[in-house]
């Protein structure tokens, strides 16, 4: 089907406008026969393809993620045009991969998200989390994101691989520009994207990805030698162990996924209990007998992940629709979650919501986030951290939003207590 340009998700600009007028072209799109083939946008040293068919329907997102086999992961799905070789190196992870590839990395490093292991983590995270707002209170309210969302995560992934306390910054700078990439804030560049800007935006790109990868590796090389607790120890020492190159690469995916999934779904947790006082009162009237659907809820309503690729592995007929062999697709999860056939009042923030079917993890199949576990975890502990402690806490005016097609940030966000 052919788009319209009022519906034209694949433009830059639009990813600027509104939430809300973009979730209206969402549901706009979840209305029609079929999906809608969006045209590519053409990026400077990038080599492109002719577009995608934008899967905006729960269905079709579902099946799409169960059924693996046929939409693929490789060559890439994180990126609409596929990665240059001079970026793959550093950002081409096991989310990139199809089994048997995909599946020998998940094995080896869903030793870290087991259960038992996370249970362990408990004190730590509590821990953590009380001293974040230690810092608050003698600080005062400033920057909801830079002082208590963003710092809670990074420093638990950092902790897990045994990272130094003097790199966290760091390691938060450059995932701001990773996943800001389109972003003016952190790549410095304008929206007009002239070859010049883009040049400069992918310097730094590459610059992030180049420390991470850096860090990871001479982090590598040390426990390979002197091995501890951490999680690179126990990735690069076992039967089974993690490339250098590999190594690297996870290293990028989890401190980026598992830091920037878990920081906004923070955000807008605050946001959303300011803005509906009624489901904050219901949630400190039985913390634990509502944190872990509230979590859930936040995940759905705000879907800090927008969206995947998936690229057909052969012609394939899915709810109606024919597609191609080497046909791209977008798993837009964002809309997924707001399907008006899956979920009643979908527009509507209820902690209460069961059963809640979302897809704010990757939806089901193979790619299912590993750190959906730890990342409900650190919600609950920083949440009843926050509560406790400062049961007045409420952000102040609107959130400033990261302009991205891929991550549903919150950059900056006011508050008080």
């Amino acid at each position: 089907m052919t788009l319209s340009s009022d519906l034209d998700i694949g433009q830059y600009l639009f990813w600027g406008l509104p939430q809300a007028e973009r979730m209206e072209v969402f549901r706009r799109l979840r209305a029609l026969d079929q999906p809608v083939f969006v045209p590519e946008q053409p990026v400077p040293f990038i080599k492109g393809g002719v577009g995608y068919y934008a899967l905006v329907r729960h269905a079709d997102v579902a099946e799409a993620s169960r059924n693996a086999a046929v939409f693929s992961s490789e060559p890439c799905s994180n990126s609409v045009p596929d990665l240059p070789r001079w970026l793959a190196v550093y950002f081409g992870s096991m989310i990139n991969m199809d089994d048997p590839r995909h599946a020998r990395l998940r094995r080896i490093v869903s030793r870290a998200f087991t259960l038992r292991i996370l249970s362990k983590m408990e004190g730590d995270l509590a821990r953590a989390a009380a001293e974040i707002v230690d810092r608050v209170v003698a600080e005062g309210p400033g920057d909801f994101v830079s002082q208590i969302a963003a710092r809670l995560p990074v420093q638990v992934i950092c902790d897990m691989m045994g990272i130094p306390p003097k790199f966290h910054d760091m390691v938060l700078r450059r995932t701001n520009v990773i996943l800001g990439n389109a972003d003016p804030e952190y790549t410095g560049i304008g929206t007009g994207f002239n070859r010049l800007d883009v040049a400069r935006g992918l310097g730094r790109l590459l610059h992030a990805g180049f420390s991470l990868n850096r860090l990871a590796a001479r982090l590598g090389d040390q426990r390979r030698k002197h091995p501890t607790d951490d999680l690179v120890s126990l990735l690069v020492n076992g039967e089974e162990r993690l490339t250098p190159q590999e190594l690297g690469s996870f290293f990028i995916l989890l401190v980026v996924a598992g830091s920037e999934t878990t920081r906004n779904a923070i955000a807008y947790g605050l946001k959303l209990f300011t803005d509906h006082p009624d489901q904050r009162a219901l949630l400190l009237d039985d913390f634990d007998g509502h944190v872990v659907k509230a979590c859930d809820e936040i995940i759905r309503y705000a879907t800090p992940v927008i969206q995947f690729r998936r690229t057909l592995t052969q012609d394939h007929e899915m709810n109606g629709m024919q597609y191609k062999k080497g046909d791209k697709v977008l798993l837009f999860y964002n809309s997924a979650n707001r399907d008006e056939t899956v979920f009643s009042d979908p527009e509507t923030f209820d902690i209460t919501r069961d059963p809640n079917p979302h897809v704010g993890f990757g939806g089901p199949g193979p790619h299912y986030c590993l750190g959906a576990h730890l990342a409900r975890r650190e919600m609950t502990v920083m949440f009843r951290e926050l509560f406790t402690r400062l049961p007045n806490i409420r952000s102040v005016g609107e959130p400033d939003f990261l302009l991205s097609n891929f991550i549903n940030g919150v950059k900056h966000l006011k508050y008080t207590f």
